[in-house]
């Protein structure tokens, strides 16, 4: 069994759980013979869309398929923080002023960005530049990873890395929600570019909802569910 698997995956699930069932399935058929199966690339659990699933001889691939551009469409909420920068953190009311000077944003409605402020603000994230990876990821630091030594009441220390965003435009924004395109490569958090969108502004930013749509000349469009993808495997 060695085979590419396009799977849509939905809200709640983590990526391992998607990996899980794929694997369990084929063993089944195989005569419970061990068979590798990983994916190509992690989508939080809160997020949903396309996952490369990977059986067999083709999970020596996988650095091949891990190492292409992605694609997403992501929505913000302006105004407010997240400790993690995802609707899985503690959301507060953005708060920021200078020693002597008034809050330019004292909660929502305050300070309204316009639609030239956004774009402002998008075109100087377009490009290759740097990034510094949330606490909350799997990267490991000193043999651990990251999301635990934050759950832990640690503060790993995550050096900045050097990502490109190919591009990236609003589709739809009416404050406070702002949706965008993002074509980037590897390696590029998403919850990230929304945070540093939010200082940009000046108004703070998380997201509360991702799709990744892409993976290289991969699409969504061509991928199926959890359950057709096991129904796809027993035939």
């Amino acid at each position: 069994m060695n085979q590419v698997l396009l799977i849509d995956k939905p809200a709640d699930w983590t990526s391992f759980d998607v990996v899980a069932k794929i694997r369990s399935a084929a063993r089944t058929i195989s005569g419970n013979k061990k068979i590798k199966v990983g994916h190509a690339g992690t989508l939080d659990p809160f997020a949903t869309g396309l996952i490369i699933v990977l059986i067999g001889d083709e999970t020596k691939k996988q650095d091949n398929y891990m190492k292409q551009d992605k694609e997403y469409e992501a929505t913000l909420k302006l105004g407010f923080t997240s400790t993690t920068g995802d609707p899985e953190g503690a959301i507060t009311s953005f708060r920021h002023s200078e020693p002597g000077e008034e809050s330019r944003f004292t909660g929502p409605g305050s300070f309204v960005p316009t639609q030239d402020d956004v774009q402002v603000a998008l075109k100087g994230l377009q490009g290759t530049i740097s990034q510094t990876p949330p606490i909350y990821s799997a990267i490991k630091v000193d043999g651990q990873r990251a999301y635990k030594l934050a759950r832990e009441g640690k503060t790993p220390e995550m050096k900045p890395r050097e990502i490109t965003i190919h591009e990236i435009k609003p589709l739809d924004y009416n404050f406070p929600v702002l949706k965008i395109r993002v074509k980037c490569s590897s390696g590029t958090y998403i919850r990230t570019l929304a945070e540093d969108m939010g200082k940009a502004l000046g108004c703070g930013a998380y997201l509360t909802a991702l799709r990744r749509t892409k993976i290289g000349d991969y699409d969504v469009a061509d991928a199926v569910t959890v359950e057709q993808a096991l129904k796809n495997l027993q035939k």
